[in-house]
């Protein structure tokens, strides 16, 4: 598999060298084994050399992967569409806007040009954004608009507006968890008798296995991920929500509810990686060069909002939740006639939407507090699954 690989440059190999001595640093530090939760973390966000933290491309053509805002740009004019709609119809609801995560800056560049062409402009755009390198990169790509736009490091404590988060969830780290014979264990990392890495279970208490529905039906060598830290955002985001005026969050991913996330038949778990438009299952290739993600189990995600006060709005497909929310409609502002402008766009918006591309497999939770949402966004609604 791995022969099959592009092979990174010279200051690439560097760089996951490097971080590969930190975490063998830390392995040695704490016995002689960390969680993959602390693995993943290092691999993706230690400062200069983690995965979001390094210099090269993520996003699109030239990166690992590609995002729905990098596919068309319907994407974020339908967002905006939505955004809109939802501020002009909820009182309690400012205009105002918060994005987590906001990659190439992309997205936030298709939602404040269409909001910019309906004379709807956000007081301000927010951006919590924790790579120092992505950031760099959005305030370029957002330059025409930078009076309205502010960088954050956290989530504020208290928020009105709209809050979009795309693929946020899967790229928080998770922790890897195996059944036993007697019981879970869980599977973190360590070091092979030549220093490689490798994974290794171990018998550890407090191992959240309370997430899993039917935990104990599942047989010996059920591997699994759990999702603390998403959960403990999404409890976050929850308190955000609901301690304001009024406010909505739009998190689209790729996931399942609890009851299809741990299927018999997915005992092998959901852990992806992703190296130059390749996907794999091994975390331990060129560490800080890949990025590793796992889906997203979307009914702990709603329970741990919904403890915090907030209220489930919606949860459907991504195709369904586009064209509820009027990606048609906004394609047909270019004439059919136009070929080069229209055949791109449609083609875009054919990815976004079918089952056979993103529309199925990427679902959206829509979380909010105090908000007017629109009746048609219901259609298909599958909250009842979570």
């Amino acid at each position: 598999m791995q022969a099959q690989l592009p092979e990174p440059d010279a200051d690439a190999q560097l760089a996951s060298h490097t971080l590969q001595q930190l975490i063998a640093g830390e392995i040695a530090a704490a016995g002689g084994w960390i969680s993959f939760e602390r693995y993943m973390d290092l691999a993706l966000y230690a400062p200069q050399v983690g995965y979001y933290s390094g210099g090269s491309s993520k996003l699109g053509k030239e990166g690992d992967f590609t995002t729905a805002p990098e596919i068309s740009p319907l994407y974020g004019a339908t967002l905006a569409h939505l955004a809109a709609e939802v501020i002009a119809a909820s009182p309690a609801v400012d205009n105002v806007l918060l994005e987590f995560g906001a990659g190439t800056g992309k997205l936030a560049r298709d939602i404040l040009t269409e909001l910019q062409s309906r004379q709807a402009l956000p007081q301000k755009y927010f951006i919590v954004e924790i790579s120092a390198q992505l950031r760099a990169r959005q305030q370029e790509a957002l330059a025409a608009f930078a009076p309205r736009v502010e960088w954050l490091d956290a989530l504020p404590e208290t928020f009105s507006g709209v809050v979009v988060g795309n693929e946020v969830l899967d790229a928080m780290p998770v922790r890897l968890a195996v059944k036993a014979d007697d019981g879970w264990l869980e599977r973190g990392v360590a070091l092979d008798a030549a220093g490689r890495l490798q994974f290794e279970d171990r018998a550890v208490s407090g191992l959240p296995v309370a997430q899993i529905p039917d935990a104990e039906q599942l047989p010996p060598g059920y591997l699994t991920e759990l999702a603390p830290v998403a959960i403990g955002f999404m409890h976050t985001l929850g308190r955000m929500l609901a301690s304001g005026p009024g406010a909505l969050a739009i998190l689209p991913d790729y996931g399942f509810p609890a009851a299809e996330y741990y299927l018999h038949d997915r005992d092998q778990g959901t852990l992806m990686c992703h190296y130059r438009h390749h996907a794999h299952p091994d975390p331990f290739y060129w560490p800080g060069l890949q990025d590793i993600t796992a889906h997203v189990d979307f009914t702990a995600m709603a329970v741990a909002a919904v403890e915090e006060g907030a209220e489930v709005l919606a949860y459907t497909s991504q195709g369904a939740f586009l064209l509820n929310a009027g990606i048609g409609e906004l394609l047909l502002r270019t004439s059919p006639e136009d070929s080069l402008r229209y055949l791109p766009l449609a083609n875009g918006m054919q990815k976004l939407i079918s089952p056979a591309e993103m529309g199925e497999l990427f679902k959206v939770l829509a979380i909010g507090k105090n908000v007017e949402w629109p009746a048609r966004m219901l259609r298909h609604d599958r909250t009842h699954r979570l």
